[in-house]
Parts: C-alpha cells; sequence; structure tokens
C-alpha cells in the first residue's frame, strides 16, 4: 500500500535538493553568450546528464557504500549532517546562483555540464538524498522505481523551469530567487534532522515515537 506521506515527504526532499529555482539564475549565466537556438538544447542536455549522475547515484550508491564496509544508518547519519549544513548555506549563505557562477568565472568555464548540470542540478546535496531516501534492501525494486519516479518528475520539473527561464527570471527577479532557496533551506535543514534521527534508529541507539497523525 502506498504511503502517500512518505511520497510526499520524499518528493519535497528531491525539489528542495535539486532546487528547480534556484538553478535558474546558473542556466542564465550559462547561457549568456550562447545563440536563443541553442538554449533549448542546452537545457535538455543538462538535465539529462545530471539525471544519468543521479540515477547512478540511485541504482549503486548504497553498494559503494557496503562495499567499503559501511552501515546504512551510519550513512544517513554522515549524510543527514552534510545535508544540515548544506541547508544553512542555503539559509544563511550566499545564494547557490550566485557561488556555482563565481566558480564558473574563476574556472573560465561556462556551459551544460559546468556548472548547471554539476554541481547545480546534481549536487552532492541531491546525490546524498538519493542514496539516503532508498534501501536496497527492503522492498528494493518499488524502493527504488517510486524513488525513480520521484526523480524524474523533479528533473522534469527543472527542465521545464529552463526552458522557461527568461520569463521566470523577469517575474520573480534575483531576490525573490534568493527568498525561494532560503526557504527551501529550512526545509532541508528539517529533513536533514529526520535523516539523522532515522541513521540513530537504523543503528538501534535510538526507538522514534510515531509520527503525530498527518506528520508523516
Amino acid at each position: 500500500m502506498l504511503d502517500w506521506s512518505t511520497l510526499l515527504r520524499e518528493f519535497i526532499t528531491l525539489i528542495v535538493v535539486v532546487d528547480p529555482i534556484g538553478t535558474l539564475p546558473v542556466f542564465l549565466f550559462a547561457t549568456a553568450s550562447v545563440p536563443v537556438a541553442l538554449h533549448r538544447r542546452i537545457a535538455i542536455r543538462a538535465v539529462l546528464v545530471a539525471g544519468v549522475v543521479l540515477y547512478a547515484f540511485l541504482i549503486g550508491g548504497q553498494f559503494l557504500l557496503e562495499g567499503l564496509g559501511l552501515r546504512l544508518g551510519s550513512f544517513q547519519i554522515a549524510g543527514g549532517v552534510v545535508l544540515f549544513l548544506f541547508a544553512l548555506t542555503m539559509i544563511f549563505g550566499e545564494p547557490k546562483a550566485a557561488r556555482e557562477i563565481e566558480e564558473a568565472e574563476r574556472d573560465h568555464m561556462a556551459g551544460a555540464i559546468f556548472p548547471l548540470a554539476m554541481p547545480s542540478i546534481a549536487s552532492p546535496g541531491a546525490m546524498l538524498a538519493i542514496v539516503i531516501l532508498t534501501d536496497n534492501h527492503t522492498n528494493p525494486v518499488s524502493d527504488q522505481a517510486v524513488t525513480a519516479a520521484l526523480l524524474f518528475v523533479v528533473l522534469l520539473i527543472t527542465l521545464a523551469v529552463l526552458l522557461v527561464a527568461p520569463w521566470l527570471n523577469r517575474l520573480i527577479g534575483a531576490s525573490g530567487s534568493s527568498v525561494i532557496s532560503r526557504v527551501m533551506g529550512i526545509i532541508l535543514a528539517t529533513v536533514a534532522v529526520d535523516a539523522v534521527l532515522g541513521g540513530f534508529e537504523a543503528l538501534e541507539l535510538l526507538q522514534l515515537a510515531p509520527a503525530p497523525e498527518g506528520l508523516g
């Protein structure tokens, strides 16, 4: 039976870590000196490359960790801490786009692969979240299928945002993008704390009480 609250939580987690709105200024920078006719191809290519990277982590991320002798619970705790720090940079630090544009200018690189596909869409936070959300040993097929479907929807949303980038940029502006990124950071911080608690529970170091009805 499908758990809609869990489904919603996973979707929110993925939409937050991928952050389609936060990717918008990065796309505008990457295409600034590119003919308009090529913008669509760059958007599609960036999303495809990011999708390949994220699906690779979805399928093999946990097995890689276990091959190194690491338990999923330990990774959930470590991943939750990293996601929490990532969330703090979203809330208190420079906007995501500003950091990545600065890196691109410093390295004199721009385009669909860097900084758009990586690290903007397929960010380290997104890679960590993908592994944390999927346990390949407990109902591996259904678990991966659900996460894969949700990730596909998030990537489609990201592609749609990039395809209407000029219009959205005029609508929300840089300030609007910054506000949305910070709100998502607060949501991500909550998800990160939940991942840490889930890791302690997986290692049988903590017994969590059932969540109140309606909160998942």
